[in-house]
């Protein structure tokens, strides 16, 4: 009986198997890296819509629309925001962008994104506010 030469061993499958698994290993945490900054840049792209609703608004507005109050404005929230009170320090109003309990930022690093009246940003982590170097890593070209 002769042998066919055209299909498969199994030791051609596994090295296969194992090139692919070593190729997701490597490209899998920088996908998720891209969707998260993907999420982020929403995020502050929502704070700036937001912002200048509010300025052109009276400055009685107690609260933001609907379509207004999440990131990104269609579909599932990632992101959500809140007009916060106004003081001498932030020019009038700061609007905070939230990550949602339940989506996929709740871990984030960068935390909730803040952006006030007279244009200062800035991130909150757990109630505290963050050093200068994650403000930068957190804004950088936005």
């Amino acid at each position: 009986m002769t042998r066919n030469g055209r299909a498969f061993t199994l030791l051609e499958l596994m090295i296969a198997l194992a090139a692919a698994a070593i190729v997701a290993a490597f490209a899998l945490p920088g996908w998720r890296n891209q969707i998260a900054r993907g999420h982020r840049i929403d995020a502050a792209a929502a704070l700036y819509r937001a912002a200048q609703f509010v300025d052109a608004q009276s400055p009685s507005v107690a609260a933001l629309p609907s379509g207004i109050d999440q990131a990104p404005p269609a579909g599932r929230a990632v992101y959500r925001l809140k007009l916060l009170p106004g003081d001498d320090t932030n020019g009038g109003y700061a609007i905070a962008a939230a990550p949602v309990e339940s989506g996929p930022m709740r871990d984030d690093a960068c935390g909730t994104f803040l952006l006030d009246a007279a244009g200062a940003r800035g991130n909150r982590i757990g109630g505290a506010d963050a050093g200068a170097a994650l403000v930068r890593d957190c804004w950088r070209d936005r």
